[in-house]
């Protein structure tokens, strides 16, 4: 289960009460803010804007790949640990707007975690340290440290210990 918190609304869908939940102004600036961050070829220049205007927290050497999306009304609700890479187009989310509620959750990414290109993850996940995200993955779940999973909706390929087996395999053919 995503931990996620829950705001009910009343009347219309929750996305029509979006500036009762978030900023006006914040909801610019931020939009701004990852626009120029999704284009820069620069890795220090997208971390710095990251940490700086959206409060991301950014562990040394996270890398960002071309055209990643994060949360443009909760950012500040992503962490991204050391030495990890987010693939190209990957979106992450700290929000979700629905009918009858809307609920935020902090996504929180481990160190040296790959997430392969066109991924999605959704508010509330923790995704372990050494992980693996396929490319095209809906992470809608936790995903265990170490494990490579893949899918829509996200299944585990391999657990850590699977992986690890595997490539002693590996390694003794060679």
């Amino acid at each position: 289960m995503r931990r996620t918190t829950r705001y009910p609304v009343s009347g219309a869908n929750s996305l029509w009460h979006v500036y009762k939940t978030v900023p006006f102004w914040k909801v610019v600036r931020n939009f701004i803010v990852i626009q120029l961050a999704r284009y820069t070829p620069f890795l220090s220049v997208k971390n710095w804007l990251y940490r700086t205007f959206l409060k991301v927290k950014v562990g040394k050497h996270a890398s960002f790949a071309l055209m990643v999306m994060l949360d443009v009304m909760f950012p500040e609700k992503i962490s991204v640990g050391r030495n990890s890479v987010i693939g190209y187009n990957t979106t992450i989310l700290a929000h979700e707007y629905l009918i009858n509620e809307y609920r935020l959750g902090d996504v929180e990414i481990g160190n040296e975690v790959l997430i392969g290109a066109n991924s999605t993850i959704l508010p509330g996940v923790i995704i372990g340290d050494g992980a693996i995200v396929s490319a095209g993955t809906l992470v809608h779940k936790d995903v265990p440290a170490g494990a490579f999973v893949g899918g829509n909706p996200m299944q585990i390929i391999y657990t850590k210990e699977e992986l690890a087996k595997r490539e002693l395999e590996a390694a003794s053919k060679n």
